[in-house]
């Protein structure tokens, strides 16, 4: 959640503590051929001054950085790739100063099993020609082995990539920031704990998912939970705590007259019980579904969700129905990329504005709206048993991305992306978080494409143009990424 506050509001940041996470880890080796150092006296101490500015950048990414210093030659490649075979990174960043040899690089990337990235980042945007010599020029030949590495990655069986650009280049710093991001993902999903709670929607195909899937794919754990699991926890809550949490919905929500009393002091009893769910069974994400009868217990309880369920997913811990585990990982990569994420799937057509109509009833990322969010009493939910408080608001207008986790015959995993523009107009007001996104082109069209991709019925709605982190995560992730 990035530094959003709600119109006149608090903070919701202060209101709502985000989830604190491992850091990646980032493993940094910087190098050149050894054979120049005696021939050139001045060019190793220059280069070591552009690695330790390379280096002092990497320290203000957030992230964890495990420098394994200067190679000169394969025995100190093979250190390198010792200490960093150890530190279980997240990504490997191989700085080429000036030429080496692929002899030099391949075994850190062979023996630390993480994903690797290679910089080469020469000093200035070109030479002074007239005034150079060859240990200048030197200095500005880390392109030169750049496809000698790509080559042998290849022949290797390891996924190439690269970054090229010179030292203050703040667009090439951009690009890889991107891969900063990407290890952000990786961190999150090799170390999640993700809830699933109930049972899975009935007639929904696309929802069923692996669980081993997730953990053999990202390294995730998936702990099933029972509702009497959260029953137990909502049995305990005070009233004082309950009133509590009425008073917290009160600063984040304005409160629609149709809320009634007694299902908001529910609401506020179940969002209590699902904290202390979360922080026993220490989870980072949570999908649900219960179908209930005659408002016994369970069903009362999976109606009762919304309100704690909204305010787990501002913290960072996105927490969704119709046992969408699928779409719930969707929303934590988006979330911690800071691009928030609400669950959403296509409500309806405007093909005279142009725009696709999309959004959900229930728990939605409260970093995405784009006012005071709403607290609406619903009689009955659409599709579904139950009723109580439904959360409603409209995205805010400007550049978003939807993610999605789609999945192929063979039952590999993919990302699926779309960037858009979510623009003003009129909304149905019915208890749903809502938009309209223009993706500049026929809406039919668009969502025959989108539909082709695999994606399933529900996604993440992330905000900014963020398909380059997306596409960039499913690479270290070692997914298929598709954009629409």
């Amino acid at each position: 959640m990035n530094d959003h506050r709600t119109s006149g509001g608090p903070d919701i940041a202060e209101l709502l503590l985000p989830k604190s996470r491992r850091k990646p880890r980032i493993g940094l080796v910087a190098g050149g051929l050894g054979t120049y150092w005696p021939q050139f006296p001045e060019l190793l101490p220059q280069l070591q001054e552009s690695a330790r500015y390379v280096s002092d950048r990497f320290q203000n990414m957030d992230a964890d950085v495990i420098d394994a210093g200067f190679i000169s030659d394969a025995h100190d490649g093979a250190k390198a790739a010792e200490r960093l075979r150890g530190a279980d990174c997240d990504l490997i960043v191989l700085y080429l100063t000036t030429y080496l040899t692929s002899s030099m690089v391949l075994p850190i990337a062979q023996r630390s099993h993480a994903p690797v990235l290679v910089i080469d980042l020469q000093p200035t945007e070109k030479m002074d020609h007239a005034a150079f010599d060859t240990g200048a020029w030197l200095a500005y030949c880390g392109q030169c082995p750049v496809p000698e590495v790509g080559n042998v990655f290849r022949r290797a069986g390891i996924p190439f990539r690269s970054v090229s650009g010179w030292l203050r280049q703040e667009s090439a710093w951009r690009r890889i920031g991107r891969w900063i991001n990407a290890a952000h993902v990786r961190a999150a999903l090799r170390h999640a704990r993700h809830g699933l709670m109930g049972h899975l929607y009935p007639g929904m195909l696309d929802v069923s998912t692996d669980l081993t899937l997730l953990s053999t794919t990202f390294g995730s754990h998936v702990e099933v939970l029972e509702f009497d699991d959260l029953r137990q926890r909502v049995e305990a809550v005070t009233s004082t705590e309950a009133a509590g949490r009425m008073d917290l919905a009160r600063q984040v929500f304005n409160i629609d007259d149709s809320v009634i009393d007694d299902d908001f002091i529910w609401g506020a009893r179940v969002s209590v019980g699902l904290d202390r769910l979360v922080q026993d069974f220490e989870l980072d994400s949570l999908a649900y579904y219960h179908r209930g009868l005659d408002g016994e217990q369970h069903e009362r309880l999976a109606a009762g969700m919304i309100l704690g369920a909204s305010f787990l997913t501002a913290r960072g811990i996105p927490t969704t129905g119709e046992y969408e585990l699928r779409t719930t990982l969707a929303q934590l990569v988006t979330h911690v990329v800071g691009a928030g994420g609400s669950f959403c799937e296509i409500q309806a057509l405007n093909f005279e504005d142009g725009v696709v109509e999309m959004g959900h009833d229930g728990p939605a990322h409260l970093a995405v709206s784009s006012r005071e969010p709403l607290l609406r009493g619903l009689g009955l939910y659409h599709g579904k048993r139950g009723w109580g408080v439904s959360v409603e608001f409209d995205v805010r207008p400007g550049p978003v991305t939807l993610l999605g986790l789609g999945q192929d015959p063979d039952g590999s995993l993919a990302f699926v992306a779309s960037e858009g523009t979510v623009v003003t107009g009129s909304v149905l007001e019915i208890g749903n978080t809502t938009s309209r996104v223009d993706f500049q082109r026929d809406p039919g069209e668009w969502v025959d494409d989108w539909s082709a991709t695999g994606v399933g019925h529900h996604w993440s709605l992330s905000l900014g143009h963020r398909s380059d982190d997306y596409e960039a995560a499913a690479s270290l992730l070692g997914i298929e990424y598709r954009r629409v």
